[in-house]
């Protein structure tokens, strides 16, 4: 059919048919929410995030507080990030029983009914900054294995409903899948960072949790930003290793690896918007260049992309807006 007899302006004459005839949607559960939380705040001393106007750095009950307030509101998920009061060689402290993230999986789950979600990475434990173990300025991926398995299983142990491993070393999550059964865990979910991008968008994250690294950068780990095929292996990879649900790091930047992932495997599909991401945005609006209605139109060109989970920064804002 063609012009004159076909109108498409028909299908969005007026709010009420384009509301009717959406074909993606934006749902209070599909968004994950993240929470730093630093072992040496007092209670009542939030930090606020300087490269991410409006986020802040929570007291371990001060992010219960947050948590309980963003339930109320609709929110399901949140994705915890831990700062140590001490750093080592080894990130210990990612690892330690009565770490801050293993605390805060306690408390979350006796007071809040969130799917609690965990971070699994050295990078904010250790003194050098990187994701895995190191000797001689070198990476070591088969040793740093041994050290994510014991964070992911502090985790579970301590309630975690979800592991997300973002350190992006080869066969981690099968190392972690193994661990998890052999200790019981079998029901313990995995939700891989499996398309983890070497991305400029993590800058203001960096800041955040003070995980820049001391030397050299992350690309011989983290993929390639040009590569595509490299993306879907890498999904694959994990999905043969245990992975549960696959993630894509950063979101609006990617959102053809997104889609492609989704058509390709067609399992549960998790999206970050990332702190630069969240920051950009923030900064077009702050400065006028911009209006509110970018927030939702950027989560919701992740949500069309194929994304059923969404990680994000904005998930106050959509759940304030959506009531």
């Amino acid at each position: 059919m063609q012009f004159p007899i076909t109108r498409m302006r028909r299908l969005r004459k007026n709010a009420q048919i384009r509301k009717i005839l959406n074909e993606t949607y934006l749902n209070k559960e599909d968004f994950i929410y993240p929470l730093f939380i630093k072992e040496e705040l007092k209670d009542g001393e939030k930090e606020a995030i300087k490269t991410m106007p409006g986020q802040y750095r929570y007291s371990l009950n001060d992010a219960v507080i947050e948590a309980q307030k963003l339930e109320e509101k609709g929110l399901c998920s949140v994705i915890l990030f831990g700062m140590p009061a001490k750093k080592d060689e080894y990130g210990s402290a990612a690892y330690d029983d009565e770490g801050i993230v293993q605390r805060a999986v306690g408390l979350l789950k006796d007071e809040t009914n969130l799917i609690i979600i965990t971070d699994v990475c050295l990078c904010q434990y250790t003194s050098h900054g990187h994701c895995g173990i190191i000797k001689d300025d070198q990476i070591l991926n088969d040793e740093s294995l041994d050290y994510i398995s014991r964070v992911a299983l502090s985790h579970a142990q301590a309630g975690a409903d979800i592991i997300a491993p973002s350190d992006m070393m080869d066969g981690r999550v099968m190392a972690i899948r193994e661990t998890l059964d052999e200790n019981g865990f079998h029901d313990s979910l995995i939700m891989s960072y499996a398309a983890k991008f070497a991305s400029s968008f993590y800058a203001p994250f960096r800041e955040a949790v003070s995980s820049s690294p001391s030397f050299g950068d992350r690309k011989t780990y983290q993929m390639n930003p040009s590569n595509t095929s490299e993306a879907l292996r890498e999904a694959e990879m994990d999905l043969v290793e245990g992975a549960d649900i696959i993630m894509v790091k950063p979101a609006i930047s990617y959102l053809d690896i997104i889609k492609q992932i989704k058509i390709k495997f067609n399992v549960p599909t998790a999206a970050y918007q990332v702190s630069g991401e969240y920051s950009m945005l923030k900064a077009g609006i702050d400065a006028g260049y911009l209006t509110q209605d970018s927030i939702y139109e950027s989560l919701l060109s992740i949500k069309r992309a194929g994304a059923d989970l969404i990680i994000s920064h904005f998930a106050p804002e959509f759940l304030e807006n959506k009531e």
